[in-house]
């Protein structure tokens, strides 16, 4: 440790919420600590083995995972003699831990090669490390450490090859970088909705995808699902009501709660008007609702929960002009800077009186009205879904001059929202540096573009990847 000085702010600071959220019961050490320990390798690497022998080799940690699931994926160790293996490591403060969080039944963390805890005690399943006498410095060193900004700094070995090339790379070349990426991004994203438009027209194919695009992450596909029954929930020749539209939507989808609440009026006179609609047609889609299970909710934001999303799909489905409205919005005369904003106008729905108010089926009333579409969600489904959908239609009308102006609003598109493949390849590409040349959603795009392009098909320590070697010789 550090000589003792005089230093009023250090003794404040150790009653900050953060320095006491640092310590749990009986003086252990925070799982966020462990996990920084882990990151950083604080520990003493030639003495680790696991609980039942085994010596443990970290060729890489692992990239931490801030969502649900494993602490660290796509780690890579080698224990005792065996090969090399890659897969996620958990990281808890004892072994019953394993069982007491569910994670044996969790198939989140059926890739875990490393179960890491603070002390061992009882029995294990997983391959086990002890953390506590492999430490490389007392714990309350490591508390002050962990308080600093090294602390929450990439570690510089744990940087991809390719970051050293592309530092040298001018904020010129790294733009047109980026830009080339998201071209193809763009063109692979408009081939798929080619090759579905071959199948089912092109107005069905913009349906599926904007189901698909308010699908978030882990629930794309059971919305996917429900953008190929459209013409069956919301039939051409007889358009249902908005309310019917949702209460369809919600059924086939299985979120519809069983029981009233009984606690909140206005939610539970809403969800009677669902169930009344629901009850008289509910065997004509028995063939195709959904099991609830399907549905992930973890770690969700309330904006994002599925019944708000196929809420606001009721409204364009009872509406039935979305693909006219992008159109118009398409061929209009938009001043640049006002783009974004009036394709978000384009996307609005009227007022809905129970979901201005509400996250979901069981939230309490908003103290505000939240529109059912934001300006980052709708920028999502501008650069994933409309843009490319649009642009492919120019190109197979041959409409040149509309497909430029297609590629010059998708190449100036203000950024996106962050995401954690974004921050994790900003981190090992560019070494947490500033993003220069990240300020547009085509940027992101485009480093996403390189993300599967390269990073998905190496590993953790960028085995055979040959992206490093490319940026070298175009920096040439």
């Amino acid at each position: 440790m550090f000589p003792e000085f005089s230093n009023h702010y250090a003794e404040w600071r150790k009653q900050s919420p953060w320095q006491l959220s640092l310590h749990d019961k009986d003086d252990a050490p925070s799982e966020d600590l462990l996990q920084a320990a882990w990151f950083h390798q604080r520990l003493l690497r030639d003495r680790l083995t696991t609980l039942d022998g085994r010596t443990v080799r970290v060729l890489h940690p692992g990239f931490w995972n801030r969502e649900p699931g494993p602490d660290f994926r796509s780690a890579m160790i080698q224990l005792g003699t065996d090969a090399p293996v890659q897969g996620d490591i958990e990281i808890d403060l004892k072994n019953s831990d394993w069982k007491a969080h569910g994670h044996d039944s969790n198939p989140a963390f059926k890739n875990v090669v490393l179960h890491v805890v603070w002390q061992k005690g009882g029995t294990f399943v997983q391959p086990t490390l002890e953390l506590e006498p492999v430490l490389d410095s007392p714990l309350a060193d490591l508390r002050w450490w962990h308080g600093s900004d090294a602390a929450r700094s990439y570690p510089a070995e744990l940087l991809g090859h390719c970051c050293a090339p592309l530092r040298e790379l001018s904020a010129t070349q790294l733009s047109e970088l980026l830009r080339q990426a998201a071209l193809i991004r763009l063109q692979s994203k408009a081939s798929q909705f080619q090759a579905r438009a071959r199948q089912v027209g092109w107005e069905q194919s913009l349906w599926e995808g904007m189901f698909r695009g308010l699908g978030y992450k882990r629930n794309l596909w059971p919305m996917l699902r429900l953008g190929e029954l459209r013409s069956q929930v919301c039939p051409e020749q007889k358009r249902p009501s908005v309310l019917s539209l949702q209460a369809r939507l919600l059924g086939v989808a299985g979120l519809l709660p069983d029981e009233l609440s009984r606690q909140q009026a206005s939610s539970d006179t809403y969800l009677r008007r669902l169930w009344d609609s629901w009850w008289r047609e509910r065997e004509v889609f028995a063939d195709c609702t959904m099991p609830r299970s399907l549905w992930d909710f973890a770690g969700l934001r309330p904006a994002n929960h599925p019944q708000r999303r196929l809420a606001l799909m009721a409204h364009w489905l009872a509406e039935g002009r979305l693909s006219e409205r992008l159109e118009n919005w398409c061929t209009g005369s938009i001043e640049p800077a006002r783009e974004s904003s009036t394709l978000l106008t384009s996307l609005q729905i009227p007022k809905d009186e129970f979901w201005d108010r509400h996250w979901t089926l069981r939230s309490k009333d908003l103290d505000a009205s939240q529109p059912l579409l934001g300006a980052t969600r709708a920028t999502d489904l501008a650069v994933n879904i409309i843009l490319p959908w649009l642009w492919v239609r120019a190109v197979e009308g041959r409409n040149e001059s509309l497909r430029c102006e297609i590629e010059r609003r998708y190449f100036a598109w203000p950024s996106g929202e962050d995401n954690s493949v974004l921050k994790l390849a900003r981190q090992r590409l560019f070494g947490g540096a500033a993003q220069k040349g990240l300020r547009t959603a085509a940027a992101q795009q485009g480093l996403l573009q390189v993300v599967r392009d390269f990073c998905g098909y190496s590993n953790a320590i960028c085995s055979e990847c040959r992206f490093p070697d490319l940026v070298k010789a175009w920096h040439r």
